[in-house]
């Protein structure tokens, strides 16, 4: 495939474990791994697009080259749950030997906290049995969901979402190849609406540029299908203020014109929440019925009756 073919989460991938940005620590660990040629079963965890999947395919190109189709195997659990596929591809994989003399084979398991207890239980048995000449990495947004036997096993990555900076220099280079500018608002809101996932940064980008329009501020929150923080803000004030009306009618436009999910807004509400000019003792409170107005939507209630309850109750803390 033409590299212009390709999506740019997907050109911008580092393919080298020295490309990675903000995981310097773990980073210097893998190449050690990689110099000596052997290594631990691992669980990388942490928040979607801090790089994970990238660190452990940067990890198996640098160790099996050209050659790397015949050595690693990788799989989305998230697709593939169930206690099938740790019995079929992965243990077949596993018990064959590897072409590469003294070097071992890698399984690679992605979104492994997404496997169902009885596939975990399989894999553990699978672990042990093949343990001279194969190696599990896995990937998880949450380590606590996958089995204690299996962590035992594990040496355990936890991955530290980027900083800023690292992310603006990340969206000028980009910006540099890519033949467009960005200016400082634009900058700000991309990093707000990623909220640290670099995944999320570029495919937005890529969804901006391709308008025609320029990357700019509003074009980014509309694209994201995000609200700008002084929309979010406007509608919690009013509500505390205690114009209910308002904040029904900024909710209104939260939803009606920028498309926004019940648990969007609630994210984006949860974020601006401590930046609220109110004393502390409103802010618990704000805070408690953010998280009970997000039970609910989870459980399946209505996301504008609930959300306009929360309002309310906003409303009658004044």
């Amino acid at each position: 495939m033409d590299i212009s073919d390709m999506s740019w989460a997907e050109k911008y991938r580092p393919q080298l474990l020295g490309e990675v940005i903000g995981q310097e620590s773990i980073v210097s660990r893998l190449k050690d791994f990689v110099k000596a040629r052997n290594f631990p079963n691992m669980i990388f965890t942490g928040p979607a697009g801090v790089g994970k999947t990238t660190c452990a395919m940067a990890m198996a190109r640098e160790l099996y080259g050209n050659r790397i189709a015949e050595s690693f195997l990788e799989l989305n659990a998230s697709d593939s749950r169930g206690i099938d596929v740790v019995r079929g591809k992965v243990k077949e994989f596993a018990r064959t030997i590897s072409m590469d003399n003294g070097t071992v084979k890698i399984v690679f398991l992605d979104e492994a906290d997404a496997l169902t207890s009885e596939a975990q239980h399989a894999l553990r048995r699978t672990m042990e049995r093949y343990s001279s000449g194969t190696r599990f990495i896995m990937s998880a947004n949450y380590s606590s969901k996958i089995i204690d036997p299996i962590q035992s096993r594990c040496v355990v990555f936890r991955f530290k979402p980027l900083k800023e900076e690292e992310m603006k220099k990340y969206i000028l280079r980009i910006a540099e190849k890519e033949g467009f500018t960005v200016n400082d608002k634009a900058v700000e809101a991309l990093l707000y609406v990623s909220d640290g996932d670099l995944r999320r940064l570029t495919n937005t980008m890529q969804s901006v540029a391709v308008s025609g329009n320029g990357i700019t501020e509003e074009a980014i929150y509309d694209i994201a299908a995000r609200a700008r923080p002084k929309e979010i803000v406007a509608m919690l004030r009013y509500a505390i203020s205690g114009d209910f009306e308002k904040a029904r009618n900024e909710l209104n436009t939260l939803i009606l014109i920028h498309g926004m999910s019940g648990e969007d807004i609630l994210l984006q509400c949860y974020r601006e929440a401590m930046n609220l000019d109110v004393e502390d003792k409103k802010k618990l409170r704000i805070i408690s019925n953010i998280g009970e107005c997000n039970f609910r939507i989870v459980e399946g209630a209505n996301d504008k009756i609930q959300l306009e309850a929360m309002l309310a109750n906003f409303a009658l803390l004044k």
